[in-house]
């Protein structure tokens, strides 16, 4: 198969919950076509953060040239629209020297910026973020979630209620204007100069958790814990809100046991999982995908969904 199938420059998506299998799945797509993946990962962009966040390994960050890997500290802001700013970016350098670029990541936001831009979302008076802020430091998590919940069940339903900046996000915009977040995530789509083609890939509910399990035990005999000690002091920082990490914080704090901790990783890992797909069960322009993937099938299945999608 050759390169000339692509009838323009192609952003082929690789979507899925955390342990599916895209990182693995993505490198030998960008090796195939001898390009450079983007991930949309919002943890595994933080140079400070490895074993946690199931950051790609050395052997295959050279396997392929990857972008918003160790890209930034965890002490700047990231976010969904300066995502949308970055990765726009790297498409074009990628698409100056390659007709296909690979962009894979479970983060369903950042992915949803990139193909189609973000919403037109009103602007939220200080006053009532600093206040909703405050309530949220007395409270902590668990009261932010209650909160949402209560406020606006949409949200919790579909959203990251395991993210607090985005629960923030959703709690002030539905203070401020009486309509939930989701009200506002209905803009017509940005146009983009390259076609997407967006993969989605699902497993039987059973394999993904002996999946994270998994992953979780390797990332205990990887070093977690000593990982999570050198960032405790920073535990404050919103991109320490991290399952893996805040379990690990309480235990180093003295809250539960450490066998606790890594049973709670496990759940609530289990569960993050379950929400990515929720949204991306959502999204219709999915290509579905079922494990045991071949990569040969994916790859001649990727230029005919990307010459329906050029009609």
């Amino acid at each position: 198969m050759s390169f000339q199938h692509f009838m323009q420059k192609t952003a082929i998506i690789i979507n899925g919950p955390t342990a599916v299998g895209k990182t693995d799945l993505a490198i030998q797509l960008a090796q195939y076509f001898n390009t450079e993946i983007i991930s949309s990962d919002s943890r595994q962009c933080y140079r400070e953060l490895n074993i946690g966040v199931a950051k790609p390994d050395g052997a295959q960050l050279a396997a392929v040239p990857h972008h918003f890997i160790n890209s930034h500290s965890i002490h700047q802001e990231v976010n969904a629209a300066s995502f949308e700013h970055y990765a726009l970016a790297c498409a074009d350098k990628i698409f100056s020297k390659h007709d296909v670029l690979i962009l894979v990541g479970g983060t369903g936001l950042y992915t949803k910026a990139f193909c189609e831009g973000l919403d037109n979302i009103p602007s939220v008076p200080p006053a009532l973020k600093a206040g909703i802020l405050q309530r949220y430091e007395t409270g902590g998590d668990e009261w932010l979630r209650r909160e949402i919940e209560k406020e606006d069940p949409e949200f919790y339903r579909l959203g990251e209620i395991q993210n607090p900046r985005r629960i923030l996000r959703a709690l002030e915009v539905k203070m401020a204007t009486g309509k939930s977040i989701r009200d506002f995530q209905t803009r017509e789509k940005s146009d983009r100069n390259f076609l997407t083609v967006q993969i989605g890939l699902e497993i039987e509910r059973h394999l993904l958790y002996e999946r994270i399990n998994t992953r979780v035990d390797k990332m205990m005999d990887a070093g977690l814990v000593e990982e999570a000690k050198i960032l405790h002091p920073e535990k404050q920082l919103t991109a320490l809100q991290t399952v893996g990490y805040r379990e690990i914080f309480d235990w180093i704090d003295g809250l539960i046991s450490l066998d606790r901790a890594i049973d709670l990783i496990k759940v609530n890992t289990r569960h993050y999982a379950k929400r990515q797909m929720t949204w991306f069960k959502n999204q219709s322009s999915l290509h579905w995908v079922s494990f045991p993937f071949n990569v040969e099938n994916l790859i001649r299945d990727c230029v005919s969904f990307t010459h329906y999608a050029a009609k």
